[in-house]
């Protein structure tokens, strides 16, 4: 494993990409970096953090055995491998929002951003940026935003919950590797925030409805139960999971 230090970066996974566009960094390549100016988030959000209190990195991982219409299951193992380390720290009650956030007693404290890279219609890497909300005490127009500390009362060594995750992906990596798809699958849904409970969701229009979650699909989607008694699978650019 190859770990980059860096005191200050616009984002981790723009580091990463820039390394990428030359040559594949070797497996496991790591960039933590200290302070964000402009770390991201999905969809275009931006990621919030204090600088020095929480954990912001990415990770190279070659995915080359891992099939193009698989390539939600890299999200799938990247949650579980926070959930994982998290619970190794003792941090509680942890869930997965759909895609990949990390919720603990249902404030969220970590979210990822995964970029993949696609060649000739096959998959060489992924690039697994996550931000973590260890040490920080206060988010300022985040209701449902908390962090390790605040829902323990520890102070934490951020080196230390790093490696915590980066042992977790190493492993969740190789079930992978190994195609074991329904048990990746399995665990990530179990893991689901608010699986099998009335919830409201909001689509791209504004207006809302009720279903309750029953699992995913394999590329990824969101398999509701509407109110109208059919499923339907939902993309993230289609559907919000109102908290």
């Amino acid at each position: 494993m190859y770990i980059i230090k860096l005191d200050a970066i616009d984002s981790t996974n723009s580091y990463l990409k820039a390394l990428t566009s030359a040559n594949l960094p070797k497996d496991f390549t790591v960039v933590v970096a200290n302070r964000q100016t402009e770390g991201r988030g999905q969809m275009g959000t931006t990621w919030q953090a204090q600088d020095g209190k929480n954990l912001t990195a990415s990770v190279f991982k070659e995915v080359g055995s891992v099939e193009i219409d698989k390539q939600f299951y890299i999200s799938m193992v990247v949650a579980l491998s926070i959930c994982k380390g998290l619970e190794r720290l003792k941090i509680p009650q942890l869930t997965i929002k759909w895609p990949n956030d990390i919720l603990s007693a249902n404030k969220k404290i970590c979210g990822t951003l995964i970029e993949n890279i696609i060649k000739q219609n096959q998959l060489k890497g992924s690039i697994i940026g996550f931000g973590l909300n260890v040490n920080q005490k206060y988010f300022e127009g985040l209701p449902n935003a908390s962090s390790m500390s605040l829902l323990t009362g520890a102070v934490y060594n951020k080196d230390e919950v790093l490696s915590a995750i980066l042992n977790e992906l190493k492993t969740y990596f190789k079930f992978l590797e190994v195609k074991n798809y329904a048990e990746i699958k399995s665990e990530y849904e179990t893991l689901l925030f608010r699986k099998d409970k009335p919830s409201t969701f909001k689509i791209g229009n504004g207006s809302t409805f009720s279903g309750i979650i029953k699992g995913v699909t394999d590329t990824g989607k969101l398999s509701v139960w509407t109110e109208d008694d059919i499923i339907k699978t939902f993309d993230l650019k289609e559907v919000s999971l109102l908290y």
